[in-house]
């Protein structure tokens, strides 16, 4: 960790960072340490080799098909432990952005959807490709349904099309595109500048976010309206419109433990 900072880093290149078990295990563990430090600010996702995420083993799916029960009890679990990682990075205190390079495909697509912030080399590649598989993206769809527009996201899931780093942009699943082999060190210049807000307003402010998205108009809203008055209410909130008004630099307080 730097300056607030954590960097996690999927390292499994020999199956292109694969959601497996073990993989979605250890990312599961590592947010929820990070999510009980009050010292980490911001988070950054990226993935070593040259795929940021290849979605779930297709090699242990089609294994599991042995079983007495067709592979059921794997096809539950690996789904239940997904859905709860995606979750859980949603819920996580900090924002999480994902530093993509090389090709992040169905679960891997889920995953960038599912960070707050998004930086992709320029020859980074996504796609929901199960309909070609004869199995549609159901739950990558749930993230990327909501993270840009409906109709792109039904364009990526009944194709199975893989679209470029551009397009990705264009549609609103990344935020910057940079050369290839930037991301990481985009990601991490903007990860150090959210760290240098208030602690205390990121918290907030990005929990208030992922749920008044879910609330109807009126209620939005009105989580809305209590939560900027809790935050005003906070002592950095205080610090920081007085550093406004004075011209100077604030003070942040850090986060109790």
């Amino acid at each position: 960790m730097n300056g607030g900072v954590a960097h996690v880093a999927m390292n499994s290149p020999a199956n292109r960072n694969a959601l497996s078990l073990r993989m979605m295990g250890a990312l599961a563990d590592a947010f929820f340490a990070l999510s009980r430090d009050p010292s980490v600010l911001c988070v950054v996702l990226s993935g070593e080799g040259p795929a940021f995420c290849a979605g779930h083993d297709l090699r242990k799916i089609t294994g599991a098909r042995t079983a007495p029960d067709g592979g059921r009890a794997l096809f539950e679990e690996t789904m239940a432990r997904c859905s709860a990682l995606m979750q859980e990075i949603a819920a996580l205190p900090q924002p999480v952005i994902a530093a993509v390079e090389g090709v992040a495909t169905a679960a891997g697509c889920q995953l960038i959807a599912t960070c707050d912030l998004a930086v992709a080399g320029e020859a980074a590649r996504f796609c929901t490709p199960g309909v070609d598989i004869g199995l549609f993206c159901s739950t990558p769809g749930v993230a990327l349904g909501r993270a840009v527009a409906p109709k792109h996201a039904m364009e990526m899931l009944l194709t199975g099309d893989m679209i470029d780093a551009r397009e990705a942009h264009r549609f609103g699943l990344v935020n910057r595109v940079v050369p290839g082999g930037e991301a990481l060190a985009e990601a991490l210049a903007l990860a150090a500048r959210i760290a240098s807000k208030s602690p205390t307003a990121l918290r907030m402010g990005k929990a208030a976010f992922r749920r008044q998205m879910a609330c109807p108009l009126p209620e939005a809203y009105d989580l809305a309206s209590r939560t900027m008055v809790a935050n005003l209410l906070e002592a950095d909130a205080r610090e920081g419109i007085s550093a406004f008004l004075d011209k100077r630099a604030p003070a942040w307080q850090e986060l109790a433990p």
